[in-house]
């Protein structure tokens, strides 16, 4: 079998994905890689069958893989047939209201993220701030201050090397604390290793509809510690999403309406993009079915859905059974329910190619007959390999347990996750998204920029006779092709980005997916710079009267230091000169151990404040000093010019060199990541690294979106999310 790559999705593959020596050489080919997977997965088959079956379903499983008709998740793709074997995304921990649980929780949280997951929590059950604590006669941190602990403890097991970890913190709506977790992530140098969401309840929803106010509740004696007016809350919460994104909300009564198996658990918390609610200790098995191969002729191919989605299911009923849990208590879960996510990619490029424009009421037509179908067949597929294989083990008092469904082998089988570089692999559009841009430019070596387009633009156009390189030029101004002039109706009612459809036609296809997915739906509502408050107000009343079991919204532009766009118009800044340097300063000198011997670091400042710093090694000489010497010349003009220490600290931390090394149990990765750990320990800075920066990969320096929940890089794969 033939395997079709993109020069972008064999790049991605090569840098996250394939095996790699002890030097970082690779060692392993695409094609390998697929009949590693295609491999390690079936292997489960002799479990239940025979080596003959799973000799059988190899074949049938790399048909699936080469053929980019499913792929399931990244940790499935790393690490399938590899000695981690750790092939779930993400798990929800439960944390209850004592030290024993919040610090058992932590140390799971940090084995979970050594193996590559992410972890999801509510902070609900936890007392609120100042709240009394009877063993001590002390008085409580509250919810918030333990987030921290949480996010230090994710960064720590980051710095180890290990791919990062991400998190989601839940608080319910009703806890004393809200007001101050809906606050938490407005100053954008806190919880960066976090996503928060705010779990709205019915009785909030009555109250805001009726404008009255509503209980805050203490949970742990279960009483009314205030009455507080819905209104004014949910303007706090809308308010703080159009500021900075966040928090994001969820519906958790609509979420446990849909809860298959109520008699095990009350859902608290989500993974981290929100899509997939879980009871504490389960964990995400999914994978995705690429819709723009699903058409031929311009036609969905149901056959070859129905197939796909069949051998889905037998693939991820699979990867329960030979996934490397992280913890026993994990593993007897994720058995017990065997809970599985179909999703979908190339909803857009599906669009497209059927000649359906993404924000028309036929594309709301096709979202919900094709989610449909992939919702009956998956339920089928289950219930055949339940009668195979037998039920889940918690299938006696689950909703499924009626004569008329004698049989089923997972408890949920549908959920629209993030694809980010899943669907760059597969070479199509995130998710249910719009398509991110028509054209956008592309890093690559030597500081050389490429500008790409999307390749169904490319042939639309040229069957148009419009295509050149001209054009090309043009369309990546904006990402968009609404403005240009030499394009037909036709073509702009096709090529609408996600920042040219309105938000409400966001809402319509997230409601559309959600009517037919077992449990949620990831993806981001759009806004454009000038969004009022009151147009996320709308889109957040819109999602929940949709049946949408949560949304989450970003504003354009409205997070500090998002310095790179997709061609909107720039505001030139005002030139500034540096004040001169002071007579007299004063300062401190630190030591700091790296990699390339023993650096020296001063920072001065006068009665305006901080204005210089030098750097200087133990050993004298060669290119590693003039360097060093030559940050601290241009960190002191910075800073007599006013740039904040902050913004000058996130540029240089989490810079790395060939030779990191280890002091006082922090990995110091180069002599500009030790400057800037100088300059935060000296000023009590509270931030976390340069990766953080929105708008900018800090792997590639392109263009991040904000999609499916996450915040992703088309160019070469990054995801916050992973």
């Amino acid at each position: 079998m033939a395997l079709s790559l993109s020069k972008n999705s064999r790049v991605i593959l090569e840098k996250r994905y394939l095996k790699k020596d002890s030097k970082g050489n690779i060692i392993e080919t695409p094609e390998e890689l697929f009949a590693r997977v295609a491999k390690s997965i079936a292997a489960a088959d002799a479990i239940f069958e025979s080596e003959a079956s799973a000799a059988k379903s190899e074949k049938k499983f790399l048909k699936l893989l080469i053929n980019m008709w499913f792929l399931p998740n990244s940790p499935t793709l790393m690490n399938a047939g590899r000695r981690l074997g750790q092939l779930a995304a993400c798990f929800v921990l439960p944390i209850d209201d004592s030290m024993e649980s919040i610090f058992e929780t932590i140390k799971h949280t940090a084995m979970i993220h050594k193996s590559g997951g992410g972890t999801g929590f509510s902070f609900s059950r936890i007392r609120p701030a100042k709240d009394v604590v009877l063993s001590t006669a002390g008085v409580s941190s509250g919810p918030i201050s333990f987030m921290k602990v949480f996010d230090v403890a994710t960064e720590t097991v980051k710095q180890g090397g290990t791919r990062r970890g991400a998190n989601m913190g839940v608080l319910r709506v009703d806890h004393p604390d809200i007001e101050a977790f809906i606050g938490s992530k407005n100053d954008l140098g806190r919880l960066n290793n976090f996503n928060i969401s705010v779990a709205l309840t019915n009785k909030f929803m009555n109250a805001l509809k009726k404008d009255s106010d509503y209980d805050l509740i203490n949970p742990r004696t279960g009483k009314t510690v205030r009455c507080i007016s819905a209104g004014k809350m949910f303007d706090m919460i809308v308010y703080s999403a159009w500021l900075t994104g966040e928090p994001g909300i969820i519906f958790i009564d609509n979420i446990n309406k849909n809860n298959t198996i109520t008699h095990i658990g009350y859902i608290e918390a989500t993974n981290p993009c929100g899509e997939q609610p879980l009871l504490p200790y389960e964990s995400c098995t999914l994978g995705s079915i690429n819709l723009s191969k699903m058409v031929t002729k311009n036609k969905l191919n149901l056959n070859r859905i129905k197939r796909t989605v069949h051998d889905a299911v037998h693939f991820l009923d699979n990867v329960i059974e030979v996934n490397k849990y992280p913890l026993s208590r994990i593993e007897k879960m994720t058995k017990g329910s065997r809970k599985i996510g179909i999703g979908v990619m190339g909803f857009a490029d599906m669009l497209i190619k059927m000649g359906v424009p993404y924000d028309s009421d036929e594309a709301v037509s096709k979202a919900e007959m094709v989610m449909s179908f992939i919702s009956r067949e998956s339920r089928k597929a289950s219930a055949a390999l339940g009668k195979k294989r037998g039920n889940f083990l918690y299938y006696e008092g689950s909703v499924f347990d009626d004569p008329s469904t004698p049989y089923m082998r997972n408890a949920t089988t549908t959920t629209i996750a993030p694809t980010g570089t899943i669907s760059i692999i597969s070479g199509t559009s995130s998710g249910i998204e719009p398509i991110f841009a028509v054209a956008h430019v592309r890093q690559v070596l030597d500081g050389e920029s490429l500008t790409e387009m999307h390749p169904l633009f490319i042939k639309t156009a040229r069957e148009e006779k419009v295509y050149s390189k001209e054009l090309a030029n043009e369309i990546v101004k904006t990402g968009s092709v609404q403005l240009v002039d030499s394009v037909s109706d036709h073509i702009k009612r096709l090529f609408r980005t996600s920042h040219d459809i309105s938000t409400e036609w966001h809402v319509k296809i997230q409601s559309a997916f959600q009517k037919y997915t077992d449990n949620a739906v990831s993806k981001t509502v759009n806004f454009p710079a000038n969004a009022t408050k009151e147009d996320v107000e709308k889109v957040y009343l819109l999602a929940h009267k949709s049946g949408c079991k949560g949304v989450t919204i970003y504003r354009y532009g409205s997070r500090d230091q998002q310095v790179l766009n997709i061609g909107r118009e720039k505001i030139e800044p005002e030139k500034i000169a540096p004040r001169p340097r002071p007579e007299r300063t004063h300062g401190i000198t630190e030591r700091v151990k790296t990699g390339c011997g023993k650096l020296y670091v001063t920072i001065n400042s006068d009665e305006e404040g901080m204005c210089e710093v030098f750097a200087q090694m133990g050993k004298t000489g060669g290119c590693a000093s003039s360097q060093i010497e030559a940050a601290g010349r241009l960190i002191s003009l910075a800073l007599r010019s006013g740039v904040k220490v902050d913004a000058i600290a996130r540029q240089l931390i989490g810079i790395r060199c060939p030779s990191p090394s280890w002091e006082n149990g922090k990995m110091v990765l180069s002599c500009p990541d030790a400057i800037a750990h100088v300059l935060k320990n000296v000023t009590g800075l509270d931030f976390i690294e340069r990766e953080e920066m929105v708008g900018v990969c800090p792997e590639c320096s392109g263009i991040i979106s904000h999609e499916e929940g996450c915040l992703v890089c088309h160019s070469c794969g990054f995801s916050k999310c992973s």
